[in-house]
């Protein structure tokens, strides 16, 4: 039987603790040990972004990472951005552009572009495509997630 490792992490403003197995994977934790389900898990491989959460500010694949890499870190998922009665701005963004359709993949974009919005100014819609470049999406087409993104940029910036 594997030792299990305790850790304290803060997950949408909320210290957690908890025993875990050091090979358990952080996207499991979330969704497993604190039911935080917004966290998709596609490709398990890195490859997708389904799994994007934010750690310490910086976005990273929730299906490459240990739980116990993120051991004293602050952890931000999708459900930190907004609820179904008070979408977040992003949020509103997505629903106003119709920047999705099956919604897999949109709790990593959503992840991905507030990253994005927090750090770049996102002058082209050129520096959109290249942010999201590591999100895969099968439906969209990418035109109507671009939209968004653009939008909150543009709201974010007082256009």
């Amino acid at each position: 039987m594997t030792q299990k490792v305790s850790i304290t992490v803060t997950v949408n403003g909320a210290a957690e603790t908890a025993e875990v197995e050091p090979r358990l994977l952080l996207a499991d934790f979330l969704r497993e040990n604190l039911d935080l389900t917004g966290t998709h898990v596609g490709c398990e491989h890195g490859i997708c972004g389904a799994c994007t959460v934010l750690m310490n500010g910086d976005s990273v694949r929730s299906c490459l990472t240990f739980a116990v890499q993120a051991d004293g870190a602050r952890i931000e998922t999708v459900e930190s951005l907004g609820s179904i009665d008070a979408l977040g701005p992003l949020q509103e963004a997505f629903r106003e552009n119709h920047a999705l359709q099956c919604g897999f993949c949109t709790p990593g974009m959503l992840m991905t572009a507030t990253d994005m919005l927090r750090k770049y100014p996102l002058e082209t819609d050129d520096d959109i495509r290249d942010g999201l470049s590591g999100n895969i999406c099968r439906c969209t087409g990418y035109q109507n997630i671009v939209a968004a993104v653009r939008s909150a940029a543009d709201k974010r910036d007082g256009k």
